[in-house]
């Protein structure tokens, strides 16, 4: 599940003089696009830089997703953008993505990725990604596709059996349950060669992983937010990667395996 809508708490700090102006504290409880405190800031990163170079099948998905219910699973835009820029410097020809919903992320992979490239995308409800559907095979690239239905850890197991698909894959895009995010690196450090990049959502989780323990979190991000903590720490002792974790969204650790 990708980043959740926020819900800003405010609380009017008492003073006691009188002249001066009532101070206004903010405490995100859950997901907002971005990690940044200002709102502005985002909304100037979005349209200085991210916008106006959105490729119009993306825009498009993006504004037909925002219409859905649970729009916020989506990867942000400015998310979307690192990803197919980083995709492209890497080089990237074979990939795989747990977790779709409508494709965002899977679209700016598949507009990145050579025409030969491949994508074994992996979620388990296809009504979401059917969504999307129309405008991938619109943008001319939906033969790079495979998608699954299904969940990704039995799919997993099956490839990790077979010797030739270790190293098989340059990077990978995970944003799906983070109460599975470790079984999912135990098995794609195989499967993704030396060199290649594993790239985990959410790793932020909205700032939470940070906040104290009387913060006002809703029940499921208190709940994934243990997990996110136990992925982090994790990954940051893992010998076999070099890891970066980056505040764009809400939050992308780069997993890069060197062995």
């Amino acid at each position: 599940m990708a980043s959740t809508d926020v819900a800003a708490a405010e609380v009017k700090a008492q003073t006691t003089q009188a002249e001066e102006p009532v101070k206004v504290v903010r405490h995100q409880e859950v997901g907002h696009k971005s990690l940044l405190q200002s709102d502005a800031l985002y909304q100037y990163i979005l349209e200085t830089s991210v916008y106006p170079r959105e490729p119009e099948p993306m825009k498009e998905l993006r504004e037909v997703t925002a219409k859905h219910p649970w729009n916020l699973m989506t990867t942000s835009a400015d998310e979307g953008q690192f990803l197919g820029l980083l995709l492209k410097l890497i080089n990237a020809k074979n990939t795989m993505e747990i977790g779709v919903y409508t494709g965002y992320s899977l679209l700016s992979t598949a507009l990145a990725l050579p025409d030969d490239g491949k994508i074994l995308a992996m979620d388990i409800n296809r009504e979401n990604y059917d969504i999307g559907l129309p405008i991938i095979e619109k943008a001319g690239v939906a033969h790079k596709i495979d998608f699954r239905e299904g969940p990704a850890l039995p799919v997993l197991d099956e490839m990790v059996k077979n010797e030739d698909m270790h190293g098989s894959f340059d990077f990978v895009f995970v944003d799906a349950d983070k109460d599975n995010y470790l079984n999912y690196h135990k098995r794609l450090i195989d499967l993704v060669k030396v060199g290649g990049l594993i790239a985990y959502d959410n790793t932020l989780w909205n700032g939470s992983v940070v906040a104290p323990p009387d913060a006002p979190l809703r029940k499921y991000v208190r709940y994934y937010r243990d997990f996110v903590m136990e992925l982090n720490k994790a990954l940051a002792v893992d010998p076999r990667i070099e890891i970066s974790q980056i505040p764009v969204g809400d939050g992308v650790t780069l997993c890069r395996r060197v062995y």
